[in-house]
């Protein structure tokens, strides 16, 4: 069973940056799909970043040359950088790991953005 902890969350002012982190324990995570999501209130959820066991990453159109998604197979965490934030970005942040088959989701950390 894999469980997945969020944190890094808060309040920032809109052009301010935050960094998630979301440490991984019971799974392989080098091997893992690891994913960033979101969702805002009344808006489904939605990608935010993904990045796979090789390294390759992709982003989602509203957050990319902002955002930067990494990963630290050393210490099981994944990270994602956000940058030049919007308020457009407040919403309820979420890790997914995703081994073959199997997918688990953390728990989430809000952030909220300021105007």
């Amino acid at each position: 069973q894999v469980q997945l902890v969020e944190s890094g969350g808060g309040l920032v002012q809109a052009g301010g940056s935050l960094r998630l982190s979301c440490v991984a324990s019971g799974g392989f995570f080098s091997m893992a799909t690891m994913g960033w999501y979101r969702q805002a209130a009344g808006k489904e959820r939605e990608l935010v970043a993904t990045i796979y066991s090789a390294g390759t990453t992709n982003y989602g159109d509203s957050v990319k040359g902002r955002f930067t998604v990494a990963r630290d197979n050393i210490k099981n965490t994944l990270f994602l950088q956000m940058n030049s934030l919007k308020p457009e970005d407040t919403a309820v942040y979420y890790c997914k790991s995703r081994i073959l088959t199997r997918e688990y989701w953390g728990q989430g950390t809000q952030v909220t953005v300021s105007s």
